[in-house]
């Protein structure tokens, strides 16, 4: 029997993931979680096989979810389900230990191969995941936003959708005074200058929500 965990801040999307795993064979919901650190304490807890993980959620954001997860439990296998497509993450999901990186689009059926194929100790590759895998490998040059960390891919992520930088501390409890100190970070490693200059660059590379 293959225990799943699901971790995600949408009720309606957890109850629909759920509803897909109960009626697959040899599958059982293990937890579910709505924020980040209480997707670890689940983690911690439940003895899951897989973990079904959002990236947007409050708090401790999913990529570091996925660390801390890769890092306490090495043996628990981890499908990223994102809203965001490919481009913006699945790279840097596998790279931090993700055994599978699938948008919200997917198919009930994909999602369900892919439980199987990483409980199996697999990992499981879209077509569209292996060509950017590969383009990766092959050292190609890559976008300034790739040499942030995890924390400021997510504030570039919010302040490039608009948001004012109080209201990005809202959504990420974190200060306004961490949140400036990231932007003041991100400015610096991306060779920007102001706010407007984030938000066309996140807008150009598909990164804005």
């Amino acid at each position: 029997m293959i225990r799943v965990l699901i971790a995600d801040d949408h009720r309606l999307v957890r109850r629909g993931l759920a509803q897909i795993i109960q009626d697959s064979a040899g599958m059982e919901m293990a937890a579910e979680a709505g924020d980040g650190q209480e997707a670890l304490d689940q983690a911690a807890r439940c003895s899951a096989d897989v973990i079904i993980l959002d990236i947007a959620m409050p708090g401790m954001g999913g990529l570091d979810v996925l660390h801390e997860v890769k890092r306490r439990h090495p043996g628990m296998k981890i499908i990223v389900l994102s809203m965001y497509p490919e481009e913006q993450y699945a790279i840097r999901s596998f790279r931090d230990g993700a055994s599978a990186y699938l948008t919200k689009s997917s198919a009930p059926e994909e999602l369900i191969q892919a439980i199987r194929t990483v409980a199996a100790g697999r990992r499981y590759i879209t077509p569209s995941v292996a060509d950017k895998l590969a383009t990766f490998v092959e050292g190609s040059v890559r976008p300034p936003h790739e040499s942030l960390s995890s924390r400021e891919l997510q504030v570039l992520m919010h302040i490039g959708s608009g948001k004012e930088v109080k209201e990005v501390a809202g959504e990420m409890k974190l200060s306004v005074k961490t949140v400036s100190t990231y932007r003041s970070r991100i400015l610096v490693k991306m060779g920007l200058r102001t706010n407007a200059q984030l938000i066309r660059y996140a807008i150009e590379h598909s990164l804005a929500p």
